[in-house]
């Protein structure tokens, strides 16, 4: 196990800080004692966590698909900060249906948000990083080694983040900066409370999944791992723990034998799902900031 180094007075900046795990992670980091810079596109929201956490803490509005947005925020915390001693990548999204009945660009944002914002995230922080040595935690999912219906852009996407993750940990290793990634499953979230409430037939397919991927984690509990992860500079983490024992069995679960019961679900499943999303007239959840309703550019707050 890798010795717990201290946060205090250590710089964490955090996207999609203004709603879930970015946000109880911010929490839970200020308490022990960082300076969180608070990166994400609801300035009310952030600026309202800014005030609870105290005048240590900065918040910049910001779009992680969007890199001059983004090289603000990061001048904007080395100015006000010091650095940036740690990074957590953490904003992202997931659209509502399939690949058949979602338009094109629904399913590309999914991609560009989760997998290029994270890019894009690591692009802007990345030089400060590593000025200092730091720690950079990539948000990824049980998504990345396993599927459902209904998932195809967000698992593409959380796939990507995982290899470019373990890519980058290779690349950066010799200049003292460590990489990790964290794996979570469902996490009580706004994101995940909306697709619920948006699909009878997402939230039933969820009761119906095996142990230990049918179980919902809180928010407490996802936060703790984020910050003990930063505090231990991990490789991996897994939310909850259990998790990684689907990891390990990746392969089956993509094997023919393992889509089996899920093919023979999804004759079912996905024309209700398709059905659903299809009378909502949306394809993000109500409160993914800018997703909600129509509009050209937009960005995410949450995370599963």
């Amino acid at each position: 196990m890798r010795r717990r180094q201290k946060l205090d007075g250590k710089v964490v900046l955090i996207t999609g800080a203004a709603r879930g795990i970015g946000e109880q992670s911010a929490r839970l980091a200020a308490s022990r004692g960082a300076l969180v810079s608070l990166v994400g596109l609801e300035p009310e929201r952030l600026e309202a966590l800014a005030a609870e956490l105290g005048p240590r803490h900065a918040w910049f509005e910001a779009d992680v698909t969007d890199s001059e947005s983004l090289n603000r925020a990061v001048a904007g915390t080395v100015e006000r900060l010091g650095g940036i001693d740690a990074v957590v990548a953490n904003a992202g999204v997931a659209n509502n249906s399939t690949v058949a009945v979602s338009p094109v660009d629904v399913v590309a944002r999914t991609i560009e948000v989760n997998l290029l914002g994270v890019v894009r995230t690591i692009g802007a922080t990345l030089p400060e990083v590593t000025k200092r040595r730091g720690y950079i935690l990539i948000v990824s999912s049980a998504a990345a080694f396993t599927v459902l219906p209904g998932m195809a852009a967000y698992c593409a996407s959380k796939a990507g983040v995982e290899q470019f993750g373990n890519a980058l940990r290779l690349e950066v290793a010799h200049k003292g900066v460590q990489v990790g990634t964290i794996h979570p499953s469902w996490i009580d979230t706004d994101l995940v409370r909306d697709q619920k409430a948006d699909s009878p037939t997402f939230s039933k397919a969820l009761e119906q999944l095996p142990w230990p991927m049918g179980e919902t984690t809180s928010l407490e509990d996802c936060a703790a791992a984020v910050v003990d992860g930063i505090e231990r500079r991990r490789r991996k983490i897994y939310v909850p723990r259990t998790v990684a024992i689907v990891q390990a069995m990746r392969a089956l679960i993509i094997s023919p034998l393992g889509e089996l019961p899920i093919k023979r679900r999804a004759r079912t499943m996905v024309p209700a799902l398709e059905a659903e999303v299809q009378q909502l007239g949306r394809y993000w959840g109500a409160t993914s900031a800018g997703l909600g309703a129509p509009r050209e550019k937009t960005g995410v707050e949450d995370q599963l």
